[in-house]
């Protein structure tokens, strides 16, 4: 259930033994979940803060790393398993107690920490956000945990009568979402699915052309995208190329939608190339420096400030920027018919990309999916108006789900009769098993291909 090793069956220790100082790397991964709950927070955001903060070597930032974001990502497991070594449900247990009964039990279940380590920091961690009655409770829990390993526990509390139910809890993940996943992938492949939003992301590099190269990242070459390499360790701010703009940390399957745009075939002028999302700018960066090669302009449009100048920080240097505008995408300020390419990169629910923020299963609800579709269909609407005649359009979501995927697409081509749907998939064919459920599309999965689970449909204005 997890790529990091469980640890058999073993008699609970007999106390939680003497009180601890907290240990600054424990403290930290606290403080990550607690701007999570409290603030809205995404993990992966706040924790480089909260590392600096606390001035953690490197060994305590990884520990801290894996200690928070595996914590989030297992929750929904870990949630069940407390629930039945507690005396009481978890509504009734503080907020407080509960993050770190959720930290105590990720070292037990699923990191090399010796049982009286992780009972005895996180008693003495809640006996100092909380009281010493907090820490007797927190304590026997623990204990009660520590009697089985992850497997054991699954296989206890997981409800084996419901398919969803059970891999809900099993792979911690909502019910909604695993329905949604299984419409999305199939029965055979959801564990699967599941399982691998439960691991930890390659941290990946991009070389943004014109700016750097490949051969001068560290790293191994990515599989199917020309422009990246996996990072093996270590901080990508520390690598040259990325401490000086030049290159960026971006998953594949995001360097491969903006590939999919660029190498479509367009007849006519290719002069004007549009990010109608753009925001926080990593496609708009390697989209610009392909139309940098080609003597074209990236206009990057995003409509909320702030992260209008993360676009205009992650364009810096670029060649191929025509300006950035900070305006609304589904009633841009542009001329219409002008456009040769366009990039919709839509909001979503983002559940494609659970591995790197794992909180977003638990703040996502069904019912947002209505907002969003709507959203979608209007921002493709929007970029279709302004692209020229032979003009092209790929509508992009960091999501599997089909609401968001197969159904925008066969949406718009009901109400567009201005547009037919191209073959995207004939333009990776360095990338197998990838074809979408309407052909032509392409829907990249974590379990797959390592990447995030990005979807792409490709249009062109007729």
């Amino acid at each position: 259930m997890t790529d990091t090793p469980t640890k058999g069956r073993r008699p609970a220790p007999r106390g939680s033994g003497p009180r601890l100082e907290i240990d600054p790397a424990r403290l930290a991964a606290y403080e990550v979940l607690k701007a999570v709950r409290v603030d809205g927070a995404y993990a992966n955001l706040v924790l480089p803060a909260v590392i600096r903060h606390f001035k953690l070597d490197a060994r305590d930032a990884a520990f801290t790393t894996e200690l928070a974001s595996g914590t989030l990502r297992m929750r929904g497991t870990y949630d069940a398993i407390i629930t039945s070594c507690a005396d009481r449900p978890l509504r009734k247990i503080e907020d407080k107690v509960l993050d770190a009964l959720r930290l105590g039990a990720h070292q037990l279940l699923s990191m090399r920490v010796p049982d009286h380590a992780a009972i005895s920091t996180t008693v003495s961690l809640v006996r100092t956000k909380g009281t010493s009655g907090a820490g007797n409770f927190a304590n026997a829990v623990l204990r009660r945990v520590s009697e089985h390993d992850l497997d054991e526990w699954i296989a206890l509390v997981a409800p084996h009568k419901s398919p969803s139910r059970y891999a809900a809890v099993a792979f911690s993940h909502p019910v909604w979402i695993v329905d949604e996943l299984r419409k999305s992938v199939g029965e055979a492949e959801l564990h699967a699915a599941l399982e691998a939003d439960n691991l930890p992301p390659r941290v990946t590099l991009v070389a943004r052309p014109g700016q750097a190269t490949v051969a001068e990242l560290p790293g191994t070459p990515t599989a199917y995208s020309p422009y990246g390499v996996v990072l093996e360790g270590g901080d990508p701010g520390a690598v040259p190329a990325v401490a000086e703009g030049r290159a960026g940390v971006q998953d594949e399957g995001s360097q491969l939608v903006a590939e999919v745009l660029a190498t479509a075939p367009l007849d006519g002028p290719d002069e004007h190339w549009l990010d109608l999302c753009a925001g926080p700018g990593g496609k708009a960066a390697l989209l610009a420096g392909l139309a940098g090669q080609r003597g074209a302009g990236l206009l990057a449009l995003e409509r909320q400030h702030h992260r209008a100048r993360l676009v205009a920080s992650s364009l810096a240097g670029s060649s191929g920027v025509s300006g950035i505008v900070t305006a609304d995408g589904t009633t841009p300020p542009l001329r219409p018919g002008f456009f040769d390419r366009v990039l919709v990169d839509a909001p979503c629910t983002g559940l494609g990309a659970l591995r790197r923020r794992p909180e977003a299963r638990w703040r996502r609800k069904a019912d947002d999916l209505f907002t969003l579709v709507l959203l979608q269909r209007t921002l493709v609407a929007s970029a279709i108006d302004v692209t020229r005649v032979g003009g092209l359009v790929l509508y992009a979501t960091c999501s599997p789900v089909r609401a968001e995927t197969d159904d925008v697409v066969t949406s718009v081509l009901r109400q567009r009769k201005d547009v037919v749907l191209e073959d995207a998939r004939a333009l990776l064919p360095q990338v197998p098993d990838c074809d979408g459920h309407l052909p032509g599309t392409v829907q990249l999965w974590p379990h797959r291909h390592g990447t995030d689970a990005m979807f792409m449909a490709l249009f062109r204005k007729v």
